[in-house]
């Protein structure tokens, strides 16, 4: 019979002890309660929005415990269960998806006191039927406790912003994405200090972007894109420090590119794409150390490319000024980009020749400077076309061509674009050179002669029966 030692019987004190704490420490947890106005309350509020013929209380009679209810979460805060988030619409498979005719009750704002997070996806989904506004007031109630307030994909919420979100000053992230909200955008959301994401894409706003956004400096995602804003952009981007991503994409904003986003020394994108910025590229962008990319295709910004020293961008990945008016010729510094995977210059009114160094990017992987007028031969090599392929976008480059002797496989020829003519020297006829020498072609000047009649007689009918065959062979 084995003996027990002391040291092991202390042990099997310990272990007992420990476990009957961590059992009746879950057992607590388990029976705690949920005060029973807010149990309701949760119940109404869910009601407002899928049905009545939604019976909480018999469904889920312990919503925060053994029946939880599915977009729904709840922490407990001195011993009592309070709902903390709150996820209205079909995210999951087994979600609740919301009733034609929604409503906001008023138990949302004046019993759920410790709501942190509030989403509504694809809930209100009929613009013409069934339109629904957020509510203007009362937001301030939730001021308190709401760090997170997310409307996605809701057709059917129409209206404006209400003014009141500019109380909820514990919000961090504010997503009004793919909506059909309308009107200007309240000056009142600068003062939501403590926001670090700041979505509201895809809806139909007007006007311009306000000063006081200026003051978000906790900012760290800031998305305008695809609605109707417009005038200048404010001085005051400048002030959005903490910035890692700006997408003012598909609007009508116009005036100069702001040299204060060269004060953005954290930010990875900057796509201004598909609006009206001019007057050239701000010489402030050099200050851009950590962009990885920058998107301003489609606007009529002029300028020229050598206004900036590339090479102090050297963490960028995706360049495009694509249809942005760039005049003049495209600066070898461009080469030094290594980090550089796609380059879009086309449709501008660049010109020159091409620096065979853009060949020795290491990551490109796409090429676009079609639709400029940019001439000579190419000096990449055949292994660049065809790593590139359609990738490589020369055409719509009248004076530019590919050298005759580049491989004929389809993928080793730049496409678009036309061979270079190939060009011969004459020989005099009293001349001791003969037709065969490799010399005497020379291929990069241009054919200048007739082909017609000669005045040497026969000796010159020769001459040009000879030339006409030597030409006529080299294209076989």
């Amino acid at each position: 019979m084995k003996c027990f030692t002391p040291t092991n019987v202390l042990a099997f004190v310990i272990f007992i002890l420990c476990f009957d704490a961590w059992c009746f420490g879950e057992a607590d947890i388990d029976m705690a309660p949920m005060e029973k106005a807010e149990q309701e309350a949760l119940y109404s509020v869910i009601q407002g929005f899928v049905g009545s013929w939604w019976n909480g209380s018999d469904l889920y009679p312990d919503p925060c415990g053994w029946t939880p209810i599915q977009g729904v979460t709840c922490d407990l805060f001195d011993g009592l269960w309070h709902v903390t988030t709150l996820n209205i619409g079909p995210v999951h498979e087994n979600s609740l998806g919301c009733s034609k005719n929604v409503e906001f009750r008023s138990q949302l704002f004046e019993q759920l006191k410790h709501l942190k997070d509030l989403s509504f996806f694809n809930c209100f989904v009929s613009q013409h039927k069934h339109p629904v506004a957020i509510p203007s007031r009362t937001w301030e109630k939730l001021a308190s406790s709401l760090e997170s307030l997310e409307f996605r994909s809701n057709p059917g919420l129409i209206g404006e912003i209400p003014a009141s979100f500019g109380s909820l000053v514990r919000l961090q992230s504010l997503v009004l994405l793919d909506n059909g909200l309308t009107g200007q955008l309240p000056a009142s959301i600068g003062n939501l200090v403590n926001l670090e994401r700041l979505v509201v894409a895809e809806n139909r706003f007007m006007g311009p972007v306000p000063d006081s956004f200026g003051g978000l400096t906790q900012l760290l995602i800031f998305d305008l894109s695809r609605n109707l804003l417009s005038g200048p952009l404010p001085s005051t981007i400048g002030g959005l420090t903490s910035l890692l991503k700006l997408d003012l994409s598909n609007n009508l904003l116009e005036g100069n590119l702001p040299s204060e986003i060269g004060d953005l020394k954290h930010l990875t994108l900057l796509d201004l794409r598909n609006n009206k910025f001019s007057g050239g590229l701000s010489k402030s962008f050099e200050g851009l150390f950590s962009l990885e990319e920058m998107v301003l295709s489609n606007n009529p910004i002029g300028g020229d490319l050598k206004s900036l020293e590339w090479k102090k961008l050297e963490q960028l990945e995706v360049l495009d000024l694509s249809n942005t008016g760039l005049r003049g010729e495209i600066p070898e510094s461009i080469s030094e980009l290594k980090r550089l995977r796609f380059l879009g210059l086309s449709d501008n009114n660049l010109s020159g020749n091409l620096s065979p160094m853009l060949a020795t990017l290491p990551c490109v992987g796409a090429l676009y400077l079609n639709g400029n007028n940019l001439k000579g031969e190419l000096k990449f090599s055949e292994f660049f076309y065809g790593k590139l392929g359609r990738r490589l976008g020369l055409w719509d480059n009248p004076n530019l061509c590919y050298p005759i002797g580049l491989s004929p496989e389809i993928s080793h020829v730049p496409f678009g674009v036309k061979p270079c003519q190939q060009k011969v020297k004459l020989l005099q006829p009293n001349s001791n050179a003969h037709l065969g020498d490799d010399a005497n072609l020379d291929q990069n000047s241009h054919l200048m002669a007739s082909l017609g009649s000669s005045s040497y007689g026969v000796k010159g009918f020769w001459w040009s029966i000879s030339l006409e065959i030597l030409i006529m062979s080299s294209f076989l």
